[in-house]
């Protein structure tokens, strides 16, 4: 009896945050933290390698003789074996540390990918560009770097086992079900102004990829976490859940891709990479504070610190991506203004080639009185041709002749 009062006396004289985070569990909490970040940290830096191994990979097979296939050479392979085993890194990321923390980490992905590409690849730069480039890009990454450790170090502390009753729990909740109601409707809402009224803008299409990732991410966590008790020896792979959540993840992961692929039809790879990791990752940290309650229990400090850390990185991946350097665009018509010795005939309101929003077809000249004879188009002659074909007679084709003086 008295060594009942004197445990109750001592739980009475613990400060106040330890009732919400007890003392034997704070280490390894921080230790799930640390294991899930560098499992995540790993698993972006080895993809940006591995994706960076198959440029190259293309790019000597284009500059050489070589005949091969690119899927027939080592240097590919070797990047798809790095690019698994980053993927795997990622997706065992997700079952150590909360969702919060997880997703903004990729941001270590651009920065490995503008290192790597100064270095592996040999993206050369002109002095003249130093300033705009090379300053802006290393500021870029030192300012993802410090983002990136500040999430790390005012990340969310909340830790779940993913069993399958936890997962159901949240899943039925009247916050992730008005969630769930709320991002349902926008996603119609897009997707309507994306299909019927041809809304292609990139803010369009990358919110929908951002919705769409956002579950994708909440049913990574869980499938990840209950393989990993299963492992463990608590085995989870019996519950009907693992099974509902495995399929929404593989179907949301298809749909997500097949909405990236379409946007990089349309726009440049940087601008896609830097909206795209603003959007993914503010929608994903809302998914992951509405079903897995991270940030329950933290104080404000903390919350604002780790928001702090997630603006920093949007600005660093901005001004990585930002100065990469942009394909030319293909231009379906030749410029006259180029060609030496000919006449610029814009200033005059005249037209030489059609413009690219219309419909992808040349024109004439509307007026082309005022043009000197030497530069008047000559026209060749069309011959008719008979079709014999039901005994019907051909068309006829409308000769034109070219009167002017050669």
């Amino acid at each position: 009896m008295d060594r009942a009062h004197g445990a109750a006396l001592q739980l009475r004289q613990l400060p106040p945050t330890s009732s919400a985070h007890p003392l034997s569990e704070l280490p390894f909490s921080y230790k799930e933290n640390l294991i899930g970040a560098l499992l995540a940290i790993f698993g972006h830096l080895v993809v940006s390698i591995a994706l960076n191994l198959q440029k190259y990979c293309h790019i000597r097979l284009a500059g050489s003789k070589d005949p091969r296939a690119y899927f027939k050479t080592k240097t590919w392979w070797l990047g798809l074996f790095l690019m698994l085993l980053g993927e795997l890194g990622v997706f065992a990321s997700y079952a150590f540390a909360p969702l919060s923390l997880i997703v903004p980490l990729s941001a270590v992905s651009v920065i490995a990918s503008a290192i790597i590409g100064i270095i592996f690849i040999k993206e050369k730069w002109k002095p003249k560009d130093f300033l705009r480039r090379y300053v802006l890009s290393f500021v870029g990454c030192g300012l993802a770097i410090v983002g990136t450790y500040l999430l790390v170090t005012f990340a969310p502390n909340s830790h779940e086992k993913m069993t399958g009753e936890n997962i159901t729990r949240h899943l039925v909740s009247w916050p992730f079900l008005l969630y769930m109601l709320v991002e349902i409707i926008l996603f119609c809402f897009l997707l309507y102004f994306y299909k019927e009224k041809n809304a292609h803008n990139i803010i369009v299409i990358l919110l929908l990829v951002a919705l769409l990732g956002s579950m994708t991410v909440v049913t990574v966590k869980a499938v990840a976490g209950m393989l990993v008790l299963s492992i463990q020896g608590h085995l989870q792979l019996d519950s009907p859940i693992f099974y509902v959540m495995f399929a929404c993840m593989v179907a949301t992961a298809v749909y997500q891709a097949a909405f990236l692929s379409q946007a990089s039809q349309l726009y440049d790879s940087s601008l896609i990479a830097s909206v795209g990791y603003i959007l993914s990752t503010t929608v994903a940290i809302t998914a992951g504070a509405v079903f897995y309650l991270d940030f329950v229990g933290e104080d404000a400090l903390h919350i604002c610190m780790f928001a702090l850390g997630c603006l920093i990185a949007f600005l660093g991946v901005f001004l990585i991506t930002r100065n990469r350097k942009k394909a030319i665009p293909f231009e379906p018509y030749i410029s006259m203004d180029a060609m030496p010795g000919m006449q610029n005939m814009h200033d005059k309101g005249m037209t030489v080639q059609p413009d690219l929003k219309a419909s992808f077809s040349y024109g004439a000249l509307e007026n082309n009185d005022n043009v000197s004879e030497i530069y008047a188009p000559a026209t060749l002659p069309v011959m008719q041709e008979e079709h014999s074909s039901g005994g019907a007679s051909g068309v006829p084709y409308r000769v034109l002749e070219h009167t002017k003086k050669e």
